[in-house]
């Protein structure tokens, strides 16, 4: 793309980052824009939603709908900022269900069908009756629960909801045309300036999906309620005191875990099974 004239790169996978940041390097009059990463550089910089607000909203659903108290979590790897929406929907859950436990299972692969598959399923067999994901595409996890019967909650998009028409409970999607736009809108002016930019529900960058057909409706207004809250500031899903597997204390009262701690992650909060690391 560089050799037919592109002046603006956007890299879009996790693992894009450094492939761009060494090309970032070479093509110095190229813009290079990174989904999800933390480089920077004077052509290269980071854009991305804000979604440990929004797994702690999902959380909270979650908690709400589940009647086995075990939510189950398929994740490709363990990273600072999976481990990050790990903790967001377990607080989240939590908020509203002190019994709740989430099950993590990782796969090791950010695309590998068969494995979320098998996760899911095994997921389900230890009693898990609420099922999320992070992973490239939610569709595998999503349409396995609800051939099980099992409520699930999507991420990274909206069309998710068409693998389960019974048992979906909501999800998050990223919105990031307008944002993609304006990105671009600034390199073609000449006025891009390398921003670390995260936004979220209020900015527009991310939607909540609609409710799944057996979501009670006071569970929908409690969820609503709380994305309310968050939008408001009342909320702020990572202030201390924060206790981890261990019962170590990883975040002090009245401190909060920022956006650079977050990406480093290396811990669970308590009521999380399985290995951060």
């Amino acid at each position: 793309m560089i050799q037919e004239g592109a002046g603006m790169i956007i890299a879009t996978a996790f693992n894009h980052q450094y492939p761009a940041l060494t090309l970032a390097d070479q093509y110095p009059d190229v813009i290079f824009e990174h989904a999800g990463g933390w480089e920077m550089g004077a052509n290269f910089a980071n854009f991305f939603g804000e979604p440990p607000d929004t797994w702690y909203m999902m959380g909270v659903a979650a908690g709400l709908m589940t009647e086995s108290n075990k939510l189950g979590f398929v994740a490709a790897f363990p990273l600072g900022w999976t481990n990050t929406f790990i903790n967001a929907y377990t607080l989240g859950a939590q908020s509203v269900n002190p019994d709740v436990e989430t099950i993590v299972v990782y796969t090791f692969g950010w695309g590998d069908s068969a494995k979320e598959a098998d996760a899911t399923n095994s997921l389900i067999n230890q009693g898990v009756d609420v099922m999320t994901m992070h992973v490239d595409s939610p569709s595998t996890v999503i349409s396995t629960a609800e051939s099980r019967g099992v409520y699930s909650i999507g991420f990274q998009s909206l069309a998710a909801q068409e693998f389960a028409p019974e048992y979906w409970i909501s999800g998050i999607g990223y919105t990031l045309g307008d944002t993609l736009t304006w990105l671009t809108s600034t390199v073609l002016d000449e006025t891009w300036e390398p921003i670390f930019l995260r936004c979220g529900i209020a900015d527009g960058c991310m939607t909540m999906a609609p409710f799944g057909p057996n979501v009670p409706q006071e569970v929908q207004d409690q969820v609503l309620q709380v994305k309310d809250d968050i939008e408001a500031g009342t909320i702020v899903v990572f202030t201390g005191p924060v206790i981890d597997q261990e019962g170590n204390v990883v975040v002090a009262e009245g401190d909060v875990l920022t956006d650079d701690l977050m990406s480093a992650v290396d811990w669970f909060v308590q009521g999380v099974t399985g290995s951060p690391k």
